[in-house]
């Protein structure tokens, strides 16, 4: 993995990130919204595991095959700070995919506002950090 490669990762990650956030902040009690946070939340947390996948293949990692052992190795190498919750958020992300039950949404939809929006964003500051680190 390029370098340059890595800076265009995180800029769109950061950006994604960002759109998430501002979703999150909607005040609309409507199961509009819900899906929109969802959907943004699916495509944020996409593109966290691949930004830690190609961090770690930057840092001399072997390659990754999967999200789960991305995380694995990422929460391994200091990246990020609760593997557990983590984990927890794939699930939810896989369960996104076929979400038919309004109630299950409405959970999801409140742990990425109250968990999970945070631990993406927080995100950004550890890969920035650790290439601070690693230049």
């Amino acid at each position: 993995m390029k370098k340059e490669r890595l800076y265009e990762r995180l800029d769109t990650y950061k950006r994604a990130s960002e759109r998430l956030t501002e979703a999150t902040k909607l005040q609309i009690d409507h199961a509009i919204v819900y899906d929109g946070v969802i959907q943004r939340f699916e495509f944020t947390f996409e593109l966290s595991w691949k930004l830690m996948k190609a961090f770690l293949e930057y840092a001399g990692l072997e390659e990754l095959k999967s999200p789960r052992a991305t995380i694995r190795e990422a929460y391994a190498y200091g990246l990020i700070h609760d593997g557990d919750e983590w984990i927890d958020m794939m699930t939810d992300r896989n369960k996104t995919s076929h979400i038919y039950d309004e109630g299950e949404a409405r959970t999801i939809y409140i742990k990425i506002k109250m968990v999970y929006e945070e631990l993406l964003r927080g995100l950004i500051d550890n890969i920035e950090q650790e290439l601070r680190r690693v230049q």
